[in-house]
């Protein structure tokens, strides 16, 4: 399987090493949107979208790339790393989803975990979740990455 990951890991690298637990297990190779080389997305059996998230969405040079990728579609897969938890009637995840989808991606499944943030109000006390994304995290994305590798159905 050719796998690309599109990472965009932009505060404490909590994203970048979810992203690089899950390649290890795909083969994958990760980039940030300005390094993404489409021909090689186009020609990649699988392709991983994700980013931390900012005022509850994934963050703008991901979704912005997302949204400039071409019509075409092949198989994807969304992730995402946050101070607070996903709300189940809205997640984090979600807009880029349909977006990929409306490009002819199928979407395999989403992860999340929850990672370090310094936002504003966290700040003034340091910051929340300081030790995540941690070894349960990455253990958990790397499963995540095996089910993908291993077409066990959607996957969440």
């Amino acid at each position: 399987m050719k796998a690309v990951i599109v990472c965009a890991s932009v505060s404490h690298g909590n994203t970048r090493r979810v992203a690089d637990s899950m390649a290890r297990i795909l083969g994958a190779k990760v980039v940030s949107p300005e390094e993404a080389d489409l021909a090689e997305l186009a020609g990649a059996d699988l392709v991983g979208f994700g980013s931390g998230v900012f005022y509850s969405r994934l963050h703008p040079r991901l979704t912005n790339f997302v949204k400039a990728l071409p019509s075409g579609g092949g198989q994807a897969f969304v992730f995402a790393t946050s101070g607070l938890p996903e709300i189940p009637l809205a997640p984090f995840t979600r807009p880029v989803v349909q977006s990929l989808e409306g490009k002819g991606f199928e979407v395999k499944g989403s992860f999340s975990c929850r990672a370090f943030d310094t936002w504003t109000p966290f700040k003034l006390v340091g910051g929340i979740n300081k030790e995540r994304p941690n070894a349960w995290d990455l253990a958990a994305a790397r499963v995540f990455a095996e089910r993908l590798r291993d077409g066990r159905g959607p996957v969440s």
